[in-house]
């Protein structure tokens, strides 16, 4: 089985890259992980225009996972653009169509990047991903519950993600 993590921040050593390394971590052994890391070089989305290497290459890697974790900060109130850009690339192609997805935000604020993630829930439902109930996750603070090289500290955050992996899974 295979999943693909795809985090909404550019920044390197962000903390939503850190959760989806965390993540990693907890997934079973015969489990393979790749974190789509050409955010940064993904086009404008334009309707009809050629999708090009990029998105193709995202495209073919969401095709060939079972399912995939988002995980990604919230910018005024939203979900960031070029994650947003990146997800409407799919539209019209169905990638997400029945994908088994979590979705992931992380603040350093309390209230953990809540309207990104109904931002994020939204977006993914259009795209037709398979979600249950279960398959969010909305992190506060999260500044405290990294270490200063990133590593996820705290033990409820890390048994969250455990949580999230275990309904992917399933969902799988």
């Amino acid at each position: 089985m295979h999943i693909l993590g795809l985090s909404g921040s550019l920044r390197n050593n962000s903390s939503n890259g850190n959760i989806l390394n965390a993540a990693f971590t907890l997934l079973p052994e015969n489990i393979t992980f790749e974190i789509f890391d050409k955010l940064e070089q993904v086009p404008p989305f334009s309707p009809g225009e050629d999708d090009g290497d990029v998105v193709e290459n995202f495209k073919k890697a969401v095709s060939k996972a079972q399912g995939v974790i988002i995980c990604t900060p919230e910018y005024a109130f939203g979900v960031p653009g070029i994650l947003k850009n990146l997800l409407d690339w799919t539209v019209s192609t169905g990638e997400f169509n029945q994908k088994p997805v979590c979705a992931i935000t992380a603040s350093p604020l309390n209230s953990g990047g809540d309207k990104a993630l109904a931002s994020l829930l939204l977006t993914l439902t259009a795209l037709g991903a398979k979600m249950n109930e279960q398959s969010s996750l909305s992190i506060p603070n999260v500044k405290m519950k990294l270490d200063a090289s990133g590593k996820v500290t705290d033990q409820k955050m890390l048994d969250q993600l455990r949580y999230q992996i275990k309904n992917l899974l399933q969902l799988v």
